[in-house]
């Protein structure tokens, strides 16, 4: 098959990878449709390692169809059109079954993409492990593009959403206007906020949130502005979907009193200073925490069904697999405005 692989910081290649297969009664075999390019995975992209691998499938976010069925596997077929899931658990041990997929205790895969434990999903092919816990059918009245917002973005989103304990009447932040910083304009007002005050320093990702009803702040005087649009109170909720140390403090400074932080961006740095002082005078209440993306998804479908969320809406850029060097050369850039990434085999 052929696959995008990771050879170190700026390098992804298109090339001839090894055909995934069944490894396990419970796997399944997907032959990709669509697969999307994450924030996370400029991190690889920029050179860092999570596992020390080098030469592995990249990304975490697909929809397929269903082309190699284990014999353990009981939803599936060949044939069916499907989701996966960025986040990979057994499905059966206590962490899993408690919604926190991310520390399962009897798998610790936990996410595609990452190296060669759990090859990733651009490519034409994908092994997907515990295909009964880790899959899903695309649900009717979901498009294609809806699904695969499905399989990461929006869930993350979500979460973010409700670690930050948004609800009627509160005031947010959200910091970084990339796709899951868009979706989470949406979805905190979905859960009731009074006002959203969204951050960023590109204007046209600033203009974006300002069509979903937030208030566009460029995150430069941020702080001097809305301590003098709250009168001091500051606000109640922030929601950091960047995931880099200034957009982390930002966050912090932007709450009030007994505020409410919620970290969704991925930040590995090992020199970021928590103000503790801060954070004690505050009350601060901070989360931070990747997805159990299956533990949100129906509600999610639902939302997405009554109309209440459009993520389909981030997707700027529709390219060809291979082409997924120049997608990630785009993406890293932000050249031609772009923001969400969907490459097809």
């Amino acid at each position: 098959m052929k696959a995008l692989t990771s050879h170190g910081a700026g390098d992804i290649r298109y090339e001839s990878y090894k055909d995934p297969e069944c490894n396990a009664e419970t796997d399944v075999i997907v032959k990709m449709n669509t697969c999307g390019i994450c924030g996370s995975d400029l991190h690889i992209y920029h050179g860092a390692q999570f596992t020390g691998d080098t030469g592995f499938c990249v990304g975490h976010e697909a929809t397929g169809e269903v082309a190699e069925v284990g014999r353990g596997v009981t939803r599936f077929k060949a044939g069916d059109q499907v989701m996966l899931s960025a986040a990979v658990g057994c499905g059966s041990c206590g962490p899993c079954l408690s919604g926190h997929i991310n520390q399962c205790a009897n798998n610790q895969m936990g996410c595609y993409g990452l190296g060669h434990n759990l090859e990733g999903c651009q490519a034409e092919g994908i092994r997907v492990p515990m295909a009964d816990f880790n899959l899903r059918a695309i649900p009717e009245g979901i498009s294609e593009d809806q699904a695969l917002m499905l399989t990461d973005n929006l869930p993350t989103a979500y979460l973010g959403c409700l670690n930050a304990d948004i609800g009627p009447g509160k005031t947010v932040a959200v910091v970084g206007l990339g796709p899951i910083g868009l979706m989470a304009v949406e979805i905190a007002f979905v859960l009731g906020a009074s006002k959203v005050y969204a951050l960023d320093l590109v204007p046209e990702r600033r203009a974006r949130a300002e069509k979903l009803g937030a208030i566009p702040v460029d995150p430069t005087n941020a702080k001097e502005r809305l301590m003098e649009e709250t009168k001091g109170r500051m606000l109640d909720c922030a929601v950091e979907a960047v995931g880099s140390d200034i957009t982390i403090r930002t966050a912090i400074d932007l709450v009030g009193a007994q505020g409410t932080v919620s970290v969704i961006g991925v930040n590995q740095s090992m020199d970021f200073k928590f103000p503790m002082g801060l954070a004690f005078i505050k009350g601060l209440t901070f989360r931070i925490s990747a997805c159990s993306v299956q533990c949100h998804w129906d509600e999610l479908i639902s939302l997405i069904r009554g109309g209440r969320l459009h993520p389909e809406m981030v997707i700027t850029h529709r390219m060809g697999l291979s082409e997924g060097a120049e997608a990630y050369r785009l993406f890293d850039t932000k050249e031609d405005g772009a923001l969400k990434m969907v490459l097809s085999a």
